[in-house]
């Protein structure tokens, strides 16, 4: 991270459930066109970092600032309206946040499946419609729960070469959750390990 003032910043942050203590004190500090990996295992606490940093999740103790114009959160389940067309779930996200769907749907090669239903696309451009329904308000950090985990090798191609434009194009952060090494070396200048809810590297 640069010298700048944090985008994101998490602070101390834990997330405790009944009987388990998902993350411990955990401090996390993104700049501005960051593009960062967040790795770990199973049950490291990866999602609910993420979570918490969207504001989706409460931590139970620290404290998370975030930047004014907003933070898009998708979750490792596409969280779009099955009975919906792509063109609809676009513009019904765009009406949420009171804005102009403008070019997503071109940005996200979506133009030829805008009639589809989401039920019937493939997993792929699924997931590309839940990221541009994301999109639409113009955040300026994306936050990703292990966005290719059911994609197929060239999904995964497409999927990140789109992620890269958006970032060399709108200076657009970028926060993803993977299992992947490789995916983290190939797609993130820095990387966060996080094990038994503490950044064990950074």
């Amino acid at each position: 991270m640069t010298d700048a003032e944090p985008l994101l910043r998490a602070r101390g942050v834990g997330r405790a459930f009944r009987r388990a203590v998902a993350l411990d004190g955990v401090d996390v500090a993104v700049g501005a066109g960051e593009s960062v990996a967040v790795l770990g295992p199973n049950g490291a606490g990866k999602t609910t970092l993420l979570r918490i940093l969207a504001g989706v999740d409460h931590a139970t103790s620290g404290a998370v600032d975030r930047p004014a114009r907003g933070i898009a959160w998708v979750p490792q389940r596409p969280a779009v309206y099955p009975q919906l067309t792509a063109r609809e779930n676009v513009a019904f996200f765009a009406s949420l946040a009171g804005v102009d769907s403008g070019g997503v749907m071109d940005g996200a090669d979506l133009d030829s499946f805008a009639g589809r239903r989401a039920d019937r696309l493939s997993t792929g451009t699924l997931q590309r419609l839940n990221i541009a329904c994301a999109l639409v308000a113009g955040p300026r950090v994306l936050l990703l729960d292990e966005p290719t985990s059911t994609l197929s090798p060239d999904q995964r191609v497409r999927l990140w070469a789109w992620l890269a434009d958006l970032r060399a194009r709108d200076a657009l952060t970028v926060v993803f959750s993977t299992q992947s090494v490789d995916e983290a070396a190939r797609h993130a200048g820095r990387c966060l390990v996080i094990a038994h809810g503490r950044v064990v590297f950074d």
